[in-house]
């Protein structure tokens, strides 16, 4: 209580004092994989790590700005509002990737819009949802396109209709009663398409929405409800959603988004497996749980460019050609940490004793697939490929961590390369991707050992099978992370941006750089519990701080004017929960830079800043505080976030993340 009550006083009393930086985004176009990155650390550092620090979630209401204290909703409404309503722009609205209609798992299932809808009615009744509630146009993707223009292709329907009389306060404290309405477009989708898209299909960016996928799905489907009240109920049994009194979900809205998440999951699963392997000469390459790249190598190439044809009047896969037939880290582990992720969450393991029972009812049979019985075995010599959820993850992140070790593991110098190329590693390491690789290996280890992950993936368990990939993980983090600090690190205390091995460090020590490592470091810790990580990682925050943190715009800066992508801003989220969470001071320790009160006002002031303050490019109506209501512009709410009618463009943009801005001082 003493730690809440320092944030909430030091919090709300410096807020008014702290600068805002001035934000000129230079390029809206939406980057997947950057963007459903940040916006997972965003998810992340929101309403958890506000609950973490002693928040009553029920003392949060997005109509009243900056209670109850400017922290607790930056994180709690507004970081996390964002991050969800980022994947349903993308993956319910955009249109920019195939739809599910058409994907495997529907054309197994007849392959008609009619069979989609029979299936998408069985996931609400799964869920108690109603079917009258379901938003109209909605067009799932089976997985998106690398980047794509957020802009709105046509006219959106804003036509209002009479909404609730409203008390809100707004961020810049003005408070009054409104009466809000309610735009056409958030029931109907169908106006909300994007402008266009690369038509690329990169693992990294599929690796991404993954995340977002997989993250929110565990949330909403992480426990059951009454379906008489709609009360959410911790799940005692994997049989309870069958005694005609509960429903799975959280509630039957959450609970309908956790359905058609894990819906699309699986089918972005199935299409990695059946049609992107990739053996250097040709995709469709067999996977399966036996795969050794001692072999040859099967793997996900960096680009494979996707004609796209028209069936069921919307977008299908038609031909596919290779770009770039390389291997590249960071598709490597932005694929692996949500395979990771989505195999704790269908874990069917007869060994996992802990699972959540009300995960274990999703993967019953009804509403999805259980695993063979050759898959609960926990051995991957007599396990099978399979169409499951869990089969689907154990194959494929059985493949992404066998193919991070043979294709990107340098075992002379003792780290992860960038690429790799018929037969060929290349010599650089770029220092953001290896640190990165830290995280996306602590949840590896985790889901292997049966530890938990998502919002937990810093607990104990009460189980953990220390099986000989996760050791192995294990070992690989404790190499990549004493490469970090002992080729990497300048004496000034920073990170160099990467370095060539066997020649000279890259000029650069980036502000990415450093909290992305300020982050892997920290997963080094938490993955291996050897206390010189921690030590390490406060180190290089505090030199961070000193040599970046800009008092004036209330965020890290470098030079005159610095470049902001998501990327940047993903590392950013990620640090500062990594030192509220793991690294601000304890006991003796005393470094000004890890107090908590000072990193709460620090993550208000970027937060509202860069985020706020330009990089988030338009808001939804609802959730994060914004409201529609009749003569009052498209801000309602003063947060500097406008309406995505009003966000620019000729038609309005999507509530997304820009892909690339500058922050002056």
């Amino acid at each position: 209580m003493k730690k809440r009550l320092l944030v909430h006083a030091i919090a709300g009393a410096l807020l008014s004092q702290a600068a805002q930086a001035a934000v000129k985004v230079e390029d809206k176009t939406f980057n997947t994989a950057a963007a459903m990155l940040a916006y997972t650390e965003f998810e992340l550092s929101g309403e958890p790590l506000a609950e973490g620090l002693g928040l009553d979630l029920d003392t949060l209401d997005a109509n009243q700005a900056n209670t109850p204290t400017p922290f607790d909703f930056a994180a709690g409404i507004e970081s996390y509002e964002y991050s969800e309503e980022a994947m349903y722009a993308l993956n319910y609205q955009s249109g920019m990737g195939p739809h599910l209609v058409n994907g495997p798992q529907n054309t197994a299932r007849g392959g008609t819009m009619a069979d989609l809808g029979k299936r998408v009615l069985a996931l609400a009744d799964a869920v108690g949802f109603s079917a009258d509630e379901i938003p109209q146009g909605i067009y799932p993707l089976s997985f998106p396109y690398a980047s794509a223009n957020p802009e709105f292709a046509a006219a959106v329907n804003a036509t209002p209709v009479n909404g609730d009389d409203v008390k809100v306060k707004t961020a810049k404290g003005t408070e009054k009663s409104v009466k809000t309405q309610v735009p056409a477009y958030f029931r109907d989708y169908s106006t909300l398409r994007w402008s266009g898209s690369d038509h690329l299909m990169v693992p990294a960016a599929v690796g991404g929405i993954l995340l977002k996928e997989v993250m929110w799905s565990q949330d909403f489907l992480g426990g059951m409800h009454v379906a008489a009240s709609d009360e959410e109920v911790a799940a005692t049994s994997s049989t309870m959603d069958q005694d005609g009194k509960h429903k799975l979900g959280v509630s039957a809205a959450d609970g309908f988004n956790g359905m058609i998440l894990t819906e699309q999951s699986i089918d972005k699963l199935a299409l990695l497996q059946a049609r992107f392997g990739y053996d250097g000469k040709q995709l469709g390459a067999a996977i399966t749980p036996q795969y050794d790249p001692a072999k040859g190598p099967i793997y996900f190439p960096h680009q494979v460019k996707v004609t796209e044809t028209t069936q069921n009047e919307v977008g299908a896969i038609g031909k596919l050609d290779v770009v770039d037939g390389s291997a590249q880290l960071r598709d490597a582990w932005m694929l692996l940490w949500p395979l990771s992720e989505f195999y704790a969450f269908t874990d069917q393991r007869s060994a996992n004793t802990q699972h959540n029972a009300a995960f274990k009812a999703v993967f019953d049979g009804q509403p999805f697939a259980a695993t063979p019985a050759a898959n609960q075995a926990g051995d991957l010599g007599k396990a099978v490929a399979g169409s499951d959820a869990f089969s689907l993850a154990l194959n494929l992140s059985n493949l992404t961590f066998k193919n991070l070790v043979a294709l990107h593991f340098e075992p002379k110098a003792g780290t992860l390369v960038d690429s790799w190329k018929s037969g060929k590693q290349s010599k650089h390491v770029t220092t953001y991707d290896a640190a990165y690789a830290l995280v996306a290996l602590q949840i590896f280890q985790r889901a292997q050992d049966a530890l938990p992950v998502g919002y937990a993936a810093g607990d104990n368990g009460d189980l953990n099978l220390a099986t000989a990939q996760g050791k192995q993980a294990l070992e690989l983090i404790t190499k990549q992370a004493d490469f970090l600090l002992g080729q990497l690190k300048g004496k000034n205390g920073l990170l160099y941006d990467g370095i060539t091995l066997g020649g000279k460090h890259d000029a650069g020590q980036s502000i990415d750089t450093q909290l992305a490592a300020v982050r892997g470091l920290t997963a080094a810790f938490l993955a291996t519990h050897d206390a010189k990580y921690r030590s390490a990682a406060r180190e290089l925050f505090i030199a961070t701080d000193k040599a970046y943190f800009n008092q004036k715009a209330g965020t890290w800066t470098h030079g005159k004017q610095t470049t902001y992508t998501p990327w940047t801003q993903a590392a950013i989220s990620g640090a500062l929960r990594s030192a509220m969470q793991n690294l601000r001071n304890e006991g003796a320790e005393n470094a000004p830079e890890l107090e908590l009160a000072k990193l709460a006002n620090q993550y208000v002031s970027w937060f509202r800043g860069t985020v706020n303050g330009g990089m988030q490019m338009a808001e939804w109506v609802g959730d994060s505080g914004e409201n529609l209501v009749a003569g009052q512009g498209s801000d309602t709410d003063e947060d500097g976030v406008p309406q995505v009618t009003g966000a620019g463009g000729k038609h309005g943009t999507a509530a997304v993340m820009a892909g690339k801005a500058v922050i002056a001082k």
